[in-house]
């Protein structure tokens, strides 16, 4: 590999060649602030925070799209790079709404963050009070543009990671806005609730629906049993939220503060990403052999569901007909849990805490529902919950570990790695080469499908028949992998799609990380290690193995994908139009 010499504040470093004067900075142990920056989605050099001085240049220069070059002499930290930080900071809060003590992203805005680093005056260019602008037509989102910077990272990412590309620039100089065209709102156009946007906004202009006070009202309300579930992957994202380290597991910690802030009962929504496994190997099984509709095609992810009901509709049949785990969680605590413990579905307050802002567009489905009451009744992301055990007043590095309750809280390492892109594929590997074999299965780790990588192939015998599975993640790659199947260009028997880049573990509803962190950490590949580590671990790996699940079959579903399995855990879909 050719590299490069040059030096940072008089520091010699080297770096490989095509890095960016930022990169090099950032290998000298030197952090240049940005606002516009995402590292391969958004370069654009446009926020102009990331300015440095190089020697010989006529001016500052944008380090994060500037070439390093060998004896370059770069200073990031002089005066006249201190003034100009300052200014643009300055010029960026005369348009921007000052209410910092009410806003969500308090304490966690990349701008506030900034302006108190390098003492700003916010009123030194304007004393004019910003009045709100807001879009709260969407389900899962509201966009308030009197907090928007216009670094356009939400534009860049919604169109080049999730294809939609829902949301733009609109007008020109100081009209310019973040709109979708023809200043639509969001909730009528063709977005898929993905919240990507939301992920990457350094700025409180884009936050998910706080369905929180809902939550507060139930348990609240003595007449209501209230019922909470938990994704795969909310156990190794929440402790962000408390200054734990990136992937730190706090299942132990996340349980004992949902007990605390007074839920009837705390489940774990691995145990039915279990019971997903049984229902869809099953149904894979049986189109392989019948000549049903293939490849079949995951349903886990809404964002992902909903994406193919509007951009491919045509190939709606080959999703698998089965409910999301949280749809199965939902289904089964209306039914044979209110059943077992004599409770009126009616009183049941079933919340669900996600990864995701595409699940509060899935609570929404009439599709999902049972005997007239929707399966979930509130979707919470990660950072909701957070926000909800800081209202508490709960110490949650200090809580003590405790366990799942008994009923849907036992899971296996099948279960919990559906948090990751390609966990979905391998757990059900695991279970199908057994059930199709008769053989125990080893080794049990599928490593063709595990990984960050755009998409992931591999080809495995199962007694005799060669199956073919394909495994992607965010909707640019899987528009890409759809287009081969169409074109015939691509042959697969089974494939995995999840709406967000590396899975539920970078989901829409994670903790938001700055671009600092963004820019030169993989957040998918750190995440995701929580979950593996958890499922290696572990002596029960399997989905069929879970006794839960086996008892679930024998007391009260019968057989997978029997009659009222189908009838509780399955569903169907809707073409959707674009716009």
């Amino acid at each position: 590999m050719s590299m490069v010499k040059l030096t940072i504040n008089g520091m010699p470093v080297e770096v490989p060649a095509g890095s960016t004067v930022l990169e090099a900075a950032r290998a000298a142990g030197v952090r240049i602030p940005t606002l516009c920056y995402l590292k391969d989605i958004n370069e654009i050099g446009a926020c102009r925070m990331c300015l440095v001085e190089v020697k010989g240049a006529r001016s500052l220069v944008t380090s994060c799209v500037h070439p390093a070059a060998e004896g370059m002499e770069v200073f990031t930290n002089t005066p006249a790079v201190q003034r100009s930080h300052k200014a643009t900071l300055e010029l960026l809060m005369s348009n921007h709404r000052k209410d910092c003590l009410s806003c969500p992203r308090s304490t966690d805005c990349e701008l506030q963050a900034l302006c108190r680093e390098f003492g700003v005056d916010e009123y030194k260019y304007s004393r004019e009070e910003i009045q709100p602008d807001i879009d709260d037509s969407a389900i899962h989102l509201i966009r308030d543009n009197s907090k928007c910077i216009l670094c356009r990272r939400c534009v860049a990412v919604c169109a080049k990671n999730q294809f939609v590309g829902v949301i733009g620039p609109n007008d020109r100089g100081y009209d310019s806005h973040i709109g979708s065209a023809f200043d639509m709102p969001l909730g009528k156009t063709s977005c898929i609730n993905c919240g990507q946007c939301i992920a990457v906004c350094p700025t409180g202009a884009l936050t998910e629906k706080d369905d929180t006070h809902k939550v507060w009202a139930a348990l609240a309300d003595s007449s209501k049993h209230v019922v909470v579930g938990t994704a795969p992957s909310v156990r190794a994202q929440l402790g962000e939220c408390f200054g734990m380290p990136i992937g730190t597991n706090v299942e132990g910690k996340m349980v004992t503060s949902l007990r605390r802030l007074g839920f009837d009962k705390v489940f774990d929504v691995d145990t039915t990403a279990d019971l997903t496994i049984m229902e869809e190997g099953t149904e894979f099984l049986e189109r392989l052999k019948n000549g049903g509709k293939l490849p079949m095609i995951t349903s886990c992810s809404p964002g992902w569901v909903k994406f193919c009901e509007t951009y491919y509709p045509d190939m709606i049949e080959n999703l698998s007909s089965c409910k999301s785990p949280q749809g199965m969680f939902g289904a089964l605590i209306r039914t044979y849990y209110a059943e077992k413990h004599g409770i009126d579905p009616k009183d049941i307050v079933i919340v669900s805490i996600m990864p995701c802002t595409a699940k509060k567009f899935e609570v929404s489905r009439t599709e999902l529902s049972e005997g007239g009451l929707p399966d979930i009744d509130i979707s919470l992301t990660t950072r909701e919950l957070a926000g909800m055990i800081k209202k508490a007043g709960l110490m949650f590095k200090d809580l003590p570990d405790e366990d799942f309750d008994p009923f849907l809280g036992i899971a296996s390492g099948a279960g919990h790695i559906f948090g990751a892109t390609g966990g979905v594929m391998e757990a059900a590997l695991r279970t199908l080469s057994e059930i199709v074999t008769g053989e125990e299965c080893k080794p049990l780790d599928f490593h063709a499908v595990r990984g960050v990588e755009a998409i992931k192939e591999a080809e495995y015998d199962l007694a005799g028949t060669k199956v073919k599975v394909a495994v992607t993640s965010g909707l640019s790659n899987a528009a890409k992998l759809l287009d081969r199947v169409k074109s015939g260009e691509a042959d697969y028997h089974f494939i995995e799609v999840m709406a967000c880049p590396g899975g539920c573990v970078n989901g829409g509803g994670q903790p938001h990380q700055p671009a600092d962190v963004r820019n030169f950490t993989d957040l998918r590949a750190e995440r995701a290690k929580a979950l593996y580590s958890e499922d290696a671990a572990m002596a029960l790996r399997k989905s069929h193995e879970n006794p839960v699940i086996q008892e679930l079959y024998k007391e009260f579903l019968g057989e997978p994908g029997g009659h009222k399995a189908h009838e509780l855990l399955h569903t169907h879909y809707v073409k959707r139009s674009i716009y």
